[in-house]
Formats: structure tokens, C-alpha cells, sequence
């Protein structure tokens, strides 16, 4: 599955200010995305979930700026640079009465340079499980529970087909075959998602 991009559409309808729908699926795609970053990158709870609130308002007020344009790179790409020159202005924003003499400042920027790479995808890494979720969650009530536990312990638990026999009293065959008709449905709803 290629990686996903953010729907061009979503971004012209979070241009207009009145229009609070898009507004809301964007903050449910990106906010936890924008959060776990922070949180990976060294900051608290309570600091990422103010990050968070600055990365959201530099993007309402840069978003109408904004062109879909394929030389300019993807959105995602944008918002992780905004992302990353936030959570780098608080790592480096310590007030001078919290020195302690250590170099922990320091050590938290050498790390976040060090895990630059290894998370330079997390966006779309964490993007990927929000459009998943969002696709589980709309296509579950089409399922039986057998159907959906089989591939749910396969597919997403990573059970072995052995287990799932056992715990849910099916066949082999009966299990292969359920979870093939999820994800084959789960990815005709990520595709539309996409879409949309």
C-alpha cells in the first residue's frame, strides 16, 4: 500500500473558516500524530499537548497559503517541519532559573538529532494508523465477531493461525479466508478515504 497523502480536498475545505467539519477531521487526523512526535522527541504530556495547540494554530494560519503543488513536497512533509521547529524552540526555551549545572538540554538536542532519522517518518508512520483505524471503525458493524477476531488476532495481533484456531474454534482454512475478506475490505475503505 503506497503511503498516504493528506486528501488535497481536505486542505481547500480547512481554508474556509466556517467550515468547522473539516476543521474537526483534521485535528482527529493530526493532532494525535503532532502529540506522540512531541512525546517521542523527549517533551511531557503537558508540553506536548501545548505544542500541539501551536503546531494547530501555525497551520490555520498558514493553511490558505497553501498549494497543492508536487514540486513543493506534500503537506506532511511541511507539518513535520513545523512540528520539529516547535518541539526544538522547547527543548532549547528553558527558563535560566531551571538550570541545574548538567547539560541536559544538550543531551535532549543530540538525541533528537540522533532519532531525527529514525523518526523522520513517524508522520506518516502515525498517519497510516489514523487512516486504518478510521477504515477498522467504519467497516466492523460488516463483519461477524469470528470473521473480524480472525483477522484481527492474525492480521493486527500477530497471532499464528494455530492459535486463532484454537481460541476461536474455526477452521484453518475458515480463518485464512475471513481475514483475507477484512483486509480486501479494509483496503477498498482506505482507498476511499483517500479519496474523499
Amino acid at each position: 500500500m503506497k503511503s498516504p497523502d493528506t486528501r488535497p480536498s481536505l486542505l481547500l475545505r480547512v481554508r474556509n473558516a466556517n467550515d468547522a467539519a473539516a476543521w474537526d477531521e483534521f485535528v482527529q487526523i493530526y493532532q494525535p500524530l503532532i502529540h506522540r512526535l512531541a512525546r517521542i522527541k523527549g517533551l511531557q504530556t503537558a508540553d506536548a499537548d501545548d505544542l500541539v495547540q501551536q503546531v494547530l494554530l501555525a497551520v490555520s494560519r498558514a493553511v490558505e497559503r497553501w498549494e497543492v503543488d508536487a514540486t513543493r513536497g506534500k503537506f506532511r512533509t511541511w507539518l513535520r517541519t513545523v512540528a520539529n521547529n516547535a518541539i526544538l524552540n522547547a527543548l532549547t526555551r528553558r527558563s535560566p532559573d531551571r538550570a541545574s549545572g548538567t547539560d541536559e538540554v544538550e543531551q535532549l538536542l543530540r538525541q533528537c538529532q540522533v532519532h531525527d532519522e529514525t523518526h523522520s517518518d513517524l508522520l506518516d508512520t502515525e498517519y497510516r494508523r489514523q487512516l486504518f483505524q478510521q477504515a477498522a471503525a467504519a467497516i466492523r458493524s460488516e463483519f461477524s465477531d469470528d470473521t473480524w477476531n480472525s483477522f484481527w488476532f492474525t492480521a493486527v495481533e500477530g497471532l499464528e493461525i494455530d492459535d486463532v484456531v484454537t481460541r476461536l474454534g474455526r477452521s484453518r482454512g475458515s480463518v485464512y479466508a475471513s481475514r483475507s475478506r477484512v483486509m480486501k475490505r479494509l483496503k477498498q475503505e482506505i482507498e476511499k478515504l483517500q479519496e474523499e
